[in-house]
């Protein structure tokens, strides 16, 4: 005969396991998506193609005859190798967002996939934004100031694994930059931070960037401002649009509430 405790029990096994299930049948899809995405990018343009469209900025600033050099003797092979595995992590990010997204959506409420959704979309588009402005804008005017300070007796051959990870630092740091907006909305209808307090901090904020900006670049003006000044703008961004997602993301109990206090 059973007990009250056995009945309680009866049943909690199975929905968990399902949801195991579904969790690794989720993360298989997003390994076969990056998997493809790196097949792809290695029948073309391939790895040696992508990383000298990685390292195009810096080879276009060096002098006449110069190129970049390999310190090991593995790298000329591991390095491109990790540029396409990266590079097909990206192509596939988007199926690795839905996946997780699918995942997750059946256990919130309406009110909480009307603010994950578009934060989702939103911080993966602005990172997104945020390496490509780096790579296209700044690495040209860093490349720039670097070389114009090499004096004429160095003769400059940079190693490939130490650009791979001033690129890679350089690229999460933009990236991880553009999220300003995203980062204000989620402190904002956490109830973290009042909108108002948020308009009050804009100083101290403006201060904060500009250190920011001085550590991570190079230290040459027109970096840090290239990463100060959009961070200025998109907290300015990331203000509004934590007005507007406070509001449309309310609970319905909340939203009754203020109607009947209204």
């Amino acid at each position: 005969m059973s007990t009250p405790q056995d009945d309680e029990l009866a049943g909690t096994e199975q929905p968990f396991v399902s949801h195991l299930i579904e969790l690794r049948d989720r993360l298989i899809r997003a390994v076969i998506a990056i998997a493809l995405g790196f097949g792809l990018l290695c029948l073309y343009p391939g790895p040696a193609g992508l990383y000298d469209l990685l390292a195009a900025p810096l080879v276009a600033h060096l002098p006449d005859g110069a190129t970049m050099i390999a310190t090991n003797v593995l790298s000329p092979f591991l390095v491109p190798l990790k540029i396409t595995l990266l590079a097909g992590f990206l192509l596939a990010l988007p199926v690795v967002l839905y996946q997780v997204w699918a995942f997750v959506a059946p256990g919130l409420y309406s009110h909480e996939k009307r603010l994950v959704l578009p934060l989702v979309v939103s911080s993966t588009g602005l990172f997104f934004v945020g390496v490509a402005f780096c790579y296209f804008f700044v690495f040209g005017k860093v490349f720039t100031f670097i070389q114009s300070f090499a004096p004429k007796s160095i003769r400059a051959a940079p190693d490939i694994e130490a650009y791979l990870s001033f690129v890679m630092t350089m690229f999460i740091a933009f990236g991880a930059a553009f999220e300003v907006p995203v980062v204000v909305v989620v402190l904002a209808r956490m109830g973290l931070v009042s909108i108002e307090k948020l308009r009050e901090w804009r100083g101290y904020f403006i201060v904060l960037a500009f250190v920011i900006a001085a550590v991570i670049t190079p230290p040459d003006i027109v970096s840090q401002l290239a990463l100060a000044v959009p961070m200025c703008l998109l907290y300015e961004v990331g203000i509004f649009a934590a007005g507007y997602f406070v509001r449309y993301s309310k609970p319905p109990e909340t939203e009754g509430q203020e109607q009947q206090g209204n």
